[in-house]
């Protein structure tokens, strides 16, 4: 048997599990707020075109207006002004968009602290307990922040001081993007970066390190507590929008069962 009908047997008789790591796309999704005199993205709209009716009597669709960072979504390098020389999201190899990834989970720290920060230090005591980051794989970054999803308000956590979400400090992400194997960092928040990371050196470091290294980004990703902390195989794919900063991706993982 083939390796790839091995794989369909597997997941036929439930041996790999396919775990859905997307939020459900609609008109209300929690999108980022940037402050004035900062442009924001649209939200996600349906616009109907017909529906089994005069305009179209067999058929039903919609146009749809989103943003590229909208929802569960991939950042490609040229997103932001390090990787501006690097690769849109039609340039990705696919290659890329199937890979292993790990999980580590802070879920415990951010239930005491919503601004918690991950730092090298708790990195590298998970891979004492769990192995080193993939080569060429995905770290999953679970906080247990998509029980927030379904409310903009609460899943920004903003006050008058700014949102409160948690994310990685300044000097892990630069070590992560610079120093270890992985190809990108998947979240559960509304972006890669903390809600703080405005004000960190440099501002919005994941974006500014992750990118500027050709690497990736996944963003409000959900389900991350079905998977192992390592083993998975992950599958993302965002549309090939030729020039595109990124786009609304399905992000899938299969695990062993």
């Amino acid at each position: 048997m083939s390796v790839l009908a091995q794989l369909l047997t597997a997941v036929a008789d439930g041996s790999v599990e396919i775990v859905d790591l997307t939020a459900p796309l609609s008109d209300r999704t929690p999108i980022l707020r940037l402050p004035e005199p900062f442009a924001n993205t649209v939200p996600f709209r349906l616009k109907e075109i017909s529906r089994y009716d005069d305009r179209g009597p067999a058929w039903y669709w919609n146009d749809i207006e989103t943003g590229e960072h909208v929802g569960t979504h991939f950042d490609a390098p040229v997103h932001w002004a390090t990787g501006r020389d690097g690769e849109d999201v039609a340039q990705v190899p696919p290659g890329r968009l199937v890979a292993p990834a790990v999980v580590l989970d802070a879920s415990g720290h951010v239930a005491d602290d919503p601004d918690f920060l991950l730092e090298i230090d708790h990195v590298r005591d998970w891979e004492k307990a769990n192995g080193p980051l993939p080569d060429g794989g995905w770290l999953l970054y679970r906080t247990g922040w998509d029980a927030r999803s379904g409310d903009q308000d609460t899943f920004l956590n903003a006050d008058e001081n700014g949102p409160h979400t948690p994310g990685i400090s300044a000097e892990c992400a630069r070590w992560l993007a610079e120093e270890t194997p992985v190809l990108g960092l998947g979240v559960e928040t509304v972006g890669t970066d903390a809600g703080a990371a405005h004000g960190f050196d440099p501002p919005f470091p994941c974006h500014s390190y992750f990118l500027g290294a050709g690497k990736y980004g996944l963003t409000q990703l959900r389900n991350l507590d079905r998977l192992p902390a390592r083993g998975a195989v992950l599958l993302a794919s965002p549309l090939p929008i030729v020039g595109g900063s990124g786009s609304p991706a399905r992000v899938l993982a299969l695990i062993e069962r």
